[in-house]
């Protein structure tokens, strides 16, 4: 697993030996960006965006983001198995500091009250099986940190049927593999 693009370009990322977690695949990525970029759906400016990276995982895809430009990445993720390996992938990039590791439940009632800005991509990565999505869709409204043109981007297993709060519109579906990626964002 490599960064793809930006100041970072070609750094490797570290991954874990286990089967419990799976990191976002390049290409996959590479296509999220592909459509980050060059959409006309979307409004964001990679370099002046605040992204939160729930279920971050390795951090593949807030590393990403920071090697683009990022202006600030949050990580939030409470799997110990993974832990140490964020840590070293963030410790890696030397230089950039522009980022925080939140190691706590993402389902926690609380964890979004803590949250101090909002963020214009909130990536939501969680295990396949996870069935509490519309409910963290849910927080993520209520406790208002998605900024008014800010986009959800969901990965989830192809076959996985989600259903999404009605204050949220499908911008955009895409599949790859065994997974796809749901673009959401605000109803105006």
């Amino acid at each position: 697993m490599r960064i793809i693009s930006g100041l970072l370009k070609g750094k490797k990322i570290l991954v874990p030996k286990d089967n419990k977690t799976r990191p976002l695949k390049d290409l996959t990525k590479e296509s999220i960006f592909n459509i980050i970029e060059h959409s006309n759906k979307f409004k964001i400016d990679l370099n002046n965006s605040n992204i939160l990276d729930l279920f971050s995982g390795v951090g593949s895809f807030g590393i990403e983001c920071l090697s683009r430009g990022a202006k600030r990445v949050a990580f939030a993720e409470k799997y110990k198995g993974v832990l140490s390996i964020l840590k070293k992938n963030l410790a890696n990039l030397k230089f950039i500091e522009n980022y925080e590791i939140i190691e706590e439940d993402i389902n926690n009632k609380n964890l979004f009250l803590n949250l101090s800005t909002k963020f214009n991509i909130i990536f939501l990565d969680p295990p396949y099986k996870d069935k509490k999505i519309e409910n963290l869709l849910i927080k993520i409204k209520d406790n208002n940190i998605l900024s008014k043109n800010g986009i959800i981007i969901l990965h989830r297993h192809k076959n996985e049927k989600d259903y999404f709060p009605s204050c949220f519109k499908l911008m955009e579906k895409k599949t790859y593999g065994i997974s796809k990626i749901i673009f959401l964002s605000f109803l105006n």
